[in-house]
């Protein structure tokens, strides 16, 4: 095709959304089926709705307003093009808008929460700025949980927030607690955690006693008690504020750091593609052992440094005690009947852990809360599969949310269920203490998801005409699969399609969960490159647990989770018992 004729080709697109004629056949003969003399009725539509679409509470109401959404047809019913349109209007996304459904008032370590790590960061772990607009950010996408590492400050009489030991430039925390309190509960009314990485001297302590005190006020919870025998419900902390650290110990003055390990000019370039290296499969050994990796919050609970230099005002805000007993893995993990508390462990740490402790860890945290963190090797913020913190019951799997990568649109996708509240119930099998699941071991099959790929438009909207190709219309293929527990988790693809700004694949995928519950739907589209690498088309994550049977219009994300103005696929679900 030469430029001058793909101009006129691009420009005649422009003004015309899909055609009819380019809808699908398999759409066209379930408009047969529903329609009479080339009209859908509303009665036609309704039956369409419950009987294809398995949307049983729909009512004839609902058909009429799908009717009247649909502009420029008749009153009393669809015909071929309008149904068409229907099909591919927002009117009709693949999740159910259910809201906040799940159960709210069962302890706050029943749930999955949306959590941030080093929240304050606005780039890599070594050298960026720490800021409170990432905070602010990651409030606005109903994360839950922000992470907060405070030092003393230059001059040792104030607070700063900054990653200890590293180039990255500070901010106040009165500024970060402030922006917490503003931006808090804009997202979601459920409460907000903040972790504190405590590195300051008792006077110190005292003085984010007092900030903390004033800044948040009434809405701060304070059990008042040494240590809660069992964690609050989220809906009876709705609007509330929760400090969570571990008893802090007498601040030591910061160590010298081999040099290597803080240049920020000696850091790897990241390897990641455009869009994000592929999720670590579960199954494989993607994590190597690294036992030199410093932890978080280090051991020692109960040192007596600890309590010796302890602001007690300080130690009165801490309504979620964090931090390791001493002893080995088991003693990390016992149970105590009279108290909980919060544990860490890096990626690394908890998949070494859970090949010899996996039914361990999940009765822990049946009772307790987990937190995972990335090892401390991703210097340029990127995130691990979540799954390995999912699938152990981990409440806290702690995500750097300012970047991208397929990891993070996993924990978008996710966290869009219940009303995209930040807290997510887990299912009953991980909750059971009578039979405790066991993640290492192969289930049957629970569901079958079909998967039919129609195809997708919109992108000669949101995309300049010559992104993808300076001279012809770009290749697309899609990517399908699931991300869940290993033995879920499968990527499949569409043949590509050449020269087309609406690709019609019409190809099947089936997929059989043995875990449904932690099974996300990930979709996306690239465009075939023959010299260089494949460009980015958009993505999705959909929680199999809230996708909607029948046709369905998915609307694409770009590579930072930002939803395209224009960019959909036109898909359908199906879902089989085995």
């Amino acid at each position: 095709m030469s430029k001058q004729t793909y101009k006129v080709c691009f420009c005649f697109r422009r003004r015309f959304r899909v055609a009819v004629s380019e809808a699908p056949e398999e759409i066209k003969r379930v408009f047969e089926q529903y329609s009479e003399n080339g009209m859908m009725s509303i009665d036609a539509l309704h039956r369409f709705l419950v009987e294809f679409q398995k949307e049983d509470k729909a009512t004839r109401e609902d058909a009429q307003k799908i009717v009247d959404s649909v502009k420029h047809f008749h009153r009393k019913g669809l015909n071929l093009e309008g149904f068409f349109k229907y099909l591919f209007a927002d009117i009709n996304p693949p999740l159910a808008s259910l809201g906040v459904h799940h159960d709210m008032n069962a302890p706050l370590s029943h749930y999955f929460i949306h959590t941030g790590h080093n929240s304050y960061l606005t780039g890599n772990q070594l050298s960026s700025d720490c800021s409170d607009v990432p905070i602010i950010n990651a409030l606005k996408r109903g994360v839950r949980v922000i992470e907060l590492d405070i030092w003393p400050n230059s001059t040792k009489d104030n607070v700063d927030v900054l990653h200890g030991r590293t180039l990255t430039t500070p901010v106040e925390l009165i500024k970060c607690l402030r922006s917490i309190k503003e931006y808090a509960f804009v997202a979601s009314e459920y409460p907000v955690v903040i972790t504190l990485e405590d590195h300051l001297t008792p006077d110190l302590q005292a003085k984010v006693a007092e900030m903390v005190t004033q800044t948040f006020g009434d809405i701060l919870f304070s059990p008042g008690s040494e240590c809660l025998k069992e964690f609050p419900s989220p809906e009876s902390l709705k609007g509330r504020i929760i400090i969570s650290t571990k008893p802090p110990k007498e601040y030591l003055e910061a160590k010298e750091v081999k040099e290597n390990e803080n240049d920020p000019e000696k850091v790897k370039a990241s390897d990641e593609e455009a869009w994000g290296k592929e999720v670590p499969d579960l199954l494989k050994d993607d994590y190597k052992n690294d036992l030199g990796e410093e932890d978080e919050e280090d051991l020692d609970d109960d040192g007596d440094k600890s309590q010796h230099a302890l602001a007690p005002e300080y130690k009165r805000l801490i309504a979620i005690h964090a931090g390791k007993p001493k002893g080995g893995l088991e003693e990390c993990l016992r149970v105590d009947p009279d108290k909980v508390r919060r544990l860490s462990m890096s990626e690394q740490q908890l998949e070494k852990a859970a090949i010899t402790h996996g039914k361990e860890i999940v009765r822990f945290t049946q009772r307790n809360i987990l937190r995972v963190y990335p090892r401390g090797t991703r210097v340029d913020s990127s995130n691990y599969n979540p799954l390995i913190g999912w699938m152990h019951g981990a409440q806290m799997v702690a995500f750097n949310m300012q970047g991208y990568g397929r990891s993070l649109w996993l924990m978008h996708g996710m966290l869009k269920a219940n009303g995209g509240c930040g807290y997510l119930k887990k299912p009953d099998f991980l909750l059971n203490p009578n039979k405790v699941f066991d993640p290492n071991v192969k289930l049957p099959v629970k569901k079958i998801l079909k998967v039919t790929m129609y195809m997708g438009e919109g992108w000669y909207y949101d995309f300049h005409h010559t992104h993808f190709d300076a001279y012809s219309p770009p290749d697309f293929y899609a990517r399908v699969g699931i991300a869940g527990v290993p033995f879920d988790s499968v990527m499949k693809k569409t043949k590509t399609l050449e020269d087309n700004w609406v690709p019609c694949w019409n190809e099947e995928f089936e997929f059989c969960l043995t875990v449904p519950e932690l099974a996300l739907l990930r979709v996306e589209v690239h465009e075939y490159d023959m010299s260089e690498k494949d460009d980015f088309g958009g993505q999705t994550c959909l929680p199999i647990s809230e996708l909607r049977s029948g046709i369905r219009a998915v609307p694409l994300n770009s590579r930072k989770g930002e939803k395209y103005s224009s960019v959909k696929l036109l898909m359908r679900f199906e879902f089989f018992d085995p």
